[in-house]
């Protein structure tokens, strides 16, 4: 029987409310929308039970609205949304824990700032560290977006704020469709030592080759992140609807529990629904 999953990285778009400058360039979500209604179409059979709602980045400050929209639709009866991580910009001038206490809500579980299409040192600033420093007292995660290449600023922001749970996004976004592994390995084990800091099994295969997007291609660093975090520190996310440029939902589920089809069972359950519940769900009194 199939572990139960929840999905950690699920994305909505709503284009009529808001405008995405991001996904102009893929054709895959370009001019579309991509509704809680869509997405609970693409699970069926999946055998995913809850979600957690990834901020989607729109255009602007229009973050604030999708933050109360989505929360407001975590409420409405049918929903599949147990949890919401919103947008944050620790480096903005305002303050940040204004912010924070201005979006609160029972479903807000973590904030996100993507980091791997700003400047480096964004995120090395006394300024930006602070502010992450604010989301431990009020037990809110901290989801990383980095590429390979910046994972030592990882490594530096997350040493920084130590009473802090950070994730680390899509694997820390190695470049899967040219095989590369090195030096991403090192690094990944580098992060994975420091124990505040856990890894989102996700998005390796909207890094894929198209034409290759397979079990075989995404294994090496599906495995890695594993290895390196341990099965208590590794959580599944689906990246929905992003995932969409290489593969469906349903075939990275797939994908997924046949890398890990060799595991004991109780680690299956970590990592598809035991670590989730515990880093995002349970400091919120929501298991």
């Amino acid at each position: 029987m199939n572990v139960p999953i929840i999905d950690t990285h699920q994305h909505l778009i709503y284009p009529e409310l808001y405008p995405y400058g991001w996904t102009d360039g893929v054709p895959a979500l370009a001019d579309k929308a991509f509704r809680e209604e869509d997405y609970q179409l693409a699970i069926q059979g999946t055998g995913i039970a809850r979600t957690i709602f990834m901020e989607t980045t729109p255009d602007g400050d229009h973050f604030h609205q999708e933050t109360r929209e989505v929360c407001r639709l975590a409420e409405s009866p049918g929903s599949l949304i147990a949890g919401v991580i919103a947008n944050g910009r620790p480096e903005g001038p305002g303050g940040f824990g204004v912010y924070l206490d201005g979006i609160a809500h029972p479903k807000l579980v973590g904030i996100r700032r993507i980091l791997h299409v700003e400047p480096d040192e964004l995120s090395t600033t006394g300024h930006f560290v602070e502010n992450v420093r604010m989301l431990g007292p009020r037990n809110l995660t901290f989801d990383m977006c980095f590429m390979a290449r910046q994972l030592p600023l990882a490594v530096d922001l997350a040493g920084k704020c130590p009473e802090v749970q950070f994730i680390l996004d899509h694997c820390g976004v190695p470049d899967v469709a040219a095989g590369a592994l090195d030096p991403w390995r090192d690094r990944i084990r580098e992060l994975a030592a420091l124990p505040n800091v856990a890894c989102k099994i996700s998005g390796v295969i909207a890094y894929a080759d198209p034409a290759k997007a397979t079990a075989d291609a995404v294994r090496p660093y599906v495995e890695h992140c594993i290895e390196s975090f341990g099965w208590d520190r590794v959580v599944w996310g689906s990246d929905w609807p992003v995932c969409l440029t290489t593969s469906s939902l349903a075939r990275w589920v797939s994908i997924t529990r046949e890398i890990v089809s060799g595991a004991d069972l109780a680690d299956q359950h970590k990592l598809f629904h035991g670590n989730a519940e515990r880093i995002y769900l349970k400091n919120r009194g929501f298991v």
